[in-house]
Formats: structure tokens, sequence, C-alpha cells
């Protein structure tokens, strides 16, 4: 776990006086905070998948993992078509789906973001272009910026077939355009089960919009997510509220 990481709300007296003290010495926390550019999440404009996911009715889903699930809750809650999107732990067992669990690295899970969307409004196309051009950078594997470890890893959580044949194909077609600092690592898994994180992981990004590690990692993500898809930026975000 980075040290970085390590300042991330957490259910332990100890983390939880940590961050006390960010409240009020904001400028040695900014320093904590501040990593060289090459170790942030760049958004990187591509073209849209040259063959989409054909999907009927008003409902459909998406799992994704990308790094903290702050930055991409927080992104996907700004775009038009989502109707929810909550943070959460997949690929590990049930009995070790809690924040300090996973945040071991031993679990299996990793921090993922369930999308819940209107298919007549966005697509899962879209959302993958989404994905991969500013929510997360796709060439870091079991890392994003700071953050280190397995739980932290590039994977799209595949709810069917055509979920996985669809990113596979996009995968494909963005190693091609050469637009990335190198090779795209994202790995697909099948989606074994999705479980919700703690409460206080909900709607963490608008909730706390001056805590130096939103500040530093994910407001540019929503900055990014309005300058490359402004017909797909909504500004008001979908919130998860009480679960």
């Amino acid at each position: 776990m980075s040290s970085t990481r390590a300042l991330h709300l957490a259910p332990t007296n100890s983390r939880r006086a940590t961050l006390a003290l960010l409240l009020v010495m904001p400028v040695f926390a900014m320093g904590l905070f501040n990593k060289p550019a090459d170790a942030q999440e760049a958004p990187v404009t591509i073209p849209a998948p040259a063959a989409d996911l054909a999907e009927t009715g008003s409902t459909a889903t998406a799992v994704f993992a990308g790094g903290c699930f702050w930055g991409v809750q927080g992104v996907f809650q700004h775009v038009v078509g989502v109707t929810n999107a909550v943070s959460g732990y997949s690929g590990g067992a049930a009995d070790t789906a809690t924040y300090e669990q996973t945040g071991s690295g031993t679990t299996g899970h990793a921090e993922a973001v369930q999308i819940t969307y209107d298919p007549s409004v966005v697509s899962y196309g879209d959302l993958l272009q989404i994905y991969f051009s500013v929510a997360h950078n796709p060439t870091q594997l079991n890392y994003q910026g700071p953050d280190h470890g397995t739980q932290y890893r590039s994977t799209i959580f595949a709810l069917n077939e055509q979920q996985a044949a669809t990113a596979e194909a996009y995968i494909a077609q963005l190693d091609e355009t050469g637009l990335f600092e190198g090779p795209v690592v994202t790995t697909i898994e099948p989606l074994q089960a999705f479980y919700p994180a703690e409460q206080y992981h909900q709607d963490f990004l608008t909730l706390n919009p001056t805590w130096p590690y939103i500040v530093m990692h994910d407001l540019p993500k929503i900055a990014a997510l309005k300058a490359i898809f402004p017909d797909m930026y909504r500004a008001d975000p979908v919130l998860v509220g009480t679960l």
C-alpha cells in the first residue's frame, strides 16, 4: 500500500487521526500528495470503439476497476445516461469484501465501480471510451498514480461474453492507434460478484472536493470528461446517497 493511499479514509483510529491532521494542515497535506507529473493519470483523446455492444431495454450494467474507486465513481456519476455508480469490490470472496482486507492486496479484489446506465442514452462502448480516456491510465496494470497493488488493477469485469468481446476488440483497436504511452494492459475478468463498499466511500469525490487526494488525482478527471466529452457530461452528478 502506498504512503499516500494509506491516508485514504479508513475505519481505524490511527488513520482517522492522520486524516484529521490533514484537515488542519492543508499545506503540509498537499506536500504529501505532490507526485511527479509522470505518476499522474493523464487523459488521452481516443476514437470510439469501431464495434459497439448492441443492447436493448432501458437498464444495463458495467463494472470497471481502475485505481482508487473514488475517482472512477466520480467520473461516471457525471456521465449522461448513467443512473447509478457504486463503489465496491470485485474479484474476491464475499467475506473479504471490505476496505481493510482489500487494501492488503491479498484478497483478489479490486476496487471497482458498478455502473448502471440506460443504453438508449449511453452505450457500453461510450462507457469504455470514457474509461480508457479519462477515468484511469490503462497502461498501468497494478497501480494508478501513487496507488500500488493488485487491488488497484486496470480491469474490466465483464458480465457476459458480449461485453468481454467488445472490450477485447476495443483494446486491440486502441493499441493500433499508438496514442498511449505504451500498450494497453487492462485485463478482462468474468464478473463473479460485486460487493458495494462501505457507506463512507460512496459519493466521496462530490462530498469531499477539497481533499488533497481528490484535488490532485480526481478533479482533473472530471475536468477532462467535460472537455473531451462535452455531449456526455452532466454538471450535476447522480449520487448513491444511502445504500
